[in-house]
């Protein structure tokens, strides 16, 4: 490790095993550029001036550059699959490595990831670096990866590499990016950043909406698709964790209005399309995901699950509010998670064709073994929905079958990430396509959002 004196500025993470490190230049950025240190002071300061008379003690390398004025930060998260697989007893322990390309060729370590153990389809925590750290604020600098296995010595395997940019990560095809490494089956995924739709300068409202009809079973017994089992989240939960997670970066607040439909409610059993899952029928909105889950875990002790399964009164809910802001500074984003066939279609529809004129996206989950034709049919992609012989102005709806993306292995982190990635890849294009349609340009600032009242108050 380096130590920075006489006053300290900063220290080095450790590198151990190695007589040659690299240490990582990010974290020492900052630190050095508030103290005013110039890189000429710093490079004296780091001249080997004390050691043993005459026996070679090594040689410190500083390579420095003037940082740009750029402040931003970027958030990212990575996950691969199918690496390769390096060690002879277990998988790979795999990391990655970025580095940030200097103005003479050299390339420098801005940041590695943790090691994920044993696995060759890791998925890595998200990280947030600085983008001066990454690129010195030039979008189209060269960014330089690669991927290792971790060994205990110090000598790590490497695996492959690849090259992008700043601006290709926080733009790429659908807002991600998935890089294959020549000769090796391997796939990196980036997973969206509020970055990806903060360039519309557009904010976005997320709610929630969660089937409650009795076809899902019974709450207390293991066989239903709203078991609480205490080891594992059931479908449900895992479905709306994923999804969630990182939807709630694009909304400012982290209060989501959370909804479910189809079940009977105390005290006097009315049945409820709609119905605030905390109980507040004035203040429907949970705090992040946490809140969300927490709320739904309460509701299946109180309210009894019934029926139908009717999507309507979900989607013009939300269609109400975002009527109400339709100049491109407001976005709504309705997940349904639900497990059967829909009772109200010919509703759902004229919903839907009412809705796609409106800044809305709808993503639905299917969870279970039903038969999801009537989803697919209202996905769209296909032949756009109409409702009395009116078609869909724009395909607002993205629908996957959850049991797609059960891990047969095991691995439901890996899992949950590919969901994730399905379930949000069309939302930045009917974005766009919306704000296209009404020749909207994206403003530097988007006003604040005052819905009527607290939120959408739902209809008990």
């Amino acid at each position: 490790t380096v130590v920075f004196s006489t006053a300290c500025f900063g220290r080095t993470e450790v590198i151990d095993n190695t007589l040659n490190p690299d240490f990582e230049s990010a974290s020492l950025s900052d630190e050095l550029s508030h103290s005013g240190l110039s890189a000429l002071a710093l490079f004296v300061s780091l001249s080997p001036s004390a050691g043993i008379p005459g026996k070679n003690c090594g040689t410190i390398i500083l390579t420095a550059e003037e940082l740009g004025n750029c402040r931003d930060c970027a958030t990212m998260q990575f996950c691969a699959n199918k690496l390769d697989k390096k060690d002879f007893f277990g998988r790979s322990d795999p990391f990655m490595v970025f580095y940030r390309s200097n103005e003479d060729g050299t390339f420098t370590i801005c940041h590695k990831t943790e090691v994920v153990k044993n696995t060759l389809n890791p998925v890595w925590q998200p990280f947030t670096i600085p983008v001066r750290a990454l690129c010195n604020g030039d979008y189209d600098r060269s960014i330089k990866v690669e991927v290792y296995d971790w060994d205990r010595d110090g000598s790590h395997d490497f695996i492959g590499e690849f090259t992008t940019s700043y601006r290709e990560l926080s733009r790429g095809q659908s807002q991600f990016n998935v890089y294959e490494v020549s000769s090796l089956n391997f796939h990196l995924i980036f997973l969206p950043s509020p970055l990806s739709l903060s360039l519309s300068s557009t904010q976005i409202h997320f709610t929630v909406a969660i089937d409650f009809t009795a076809s899902n079973g019974n709450p207390s017994q293991s066989t239903s698709l709203h078991y609480m089992n205490p080891y594992q989240m059931n479908a449900y939960a895992m479905a709306l964790k994923a999804v969630g997670e990182i939807i709630q970066d694009y909304d400012s607040d982290k209060m989501f209005p959370a909804l479910g439909f189809g079940a009977k409610l105390p005290p006097d059993g009315r049945v409820s399309h709609e119905f605030p899952l905390n109980g507040n029928v004035d203040n429907p909105y949970c705090n992040g995901m946490e809140g969300i889950l927490e709320a739904y875990h309460e509701s299946l002790k109180t309210v009894q699950l019934y029926g139908p399964t009717n999507f309507a009164p979900i989607i013009n809910h939300v269609a109400r509010y975002a009527a109400a802001v339709q100049d491109g500074s407001q976005y709504f984003v309705l997940l349904i998670i639900t497990d059967g066939v829909i009772s109200d279609m010919a509703q759902t529809k004229e919903a839907i064709v009412n809705a796609a004129k409106l800044p809305m996206s709808i993503i639905i989950v299917g969870v279970g073994q039903a038969e999801f034709d009537a989803m697919v049919e209202l996905d769209g992609d296909d032949v756009r929905i109409s409702s009395r012989g009116k078609l869909a102005e724009r395909d607002i709806v993205q629908f996957v079958p959850f049991r797609d993306y059960m891990d047969r292995t095991g691995n439901h982190v890996l899992s949950m990430a590919r969901l994730a990635k399905d379930v949000l890849a069309e939302i930045p294009d009917q974005l766009i396509l919306y704000m296209k349609s009404r020749g909207i340009k994206p403003n530097q600032t988007p006003p604040d959002y005052s819905p009527p009242g607290l939120s959408p108050t739902p209809t008990v």
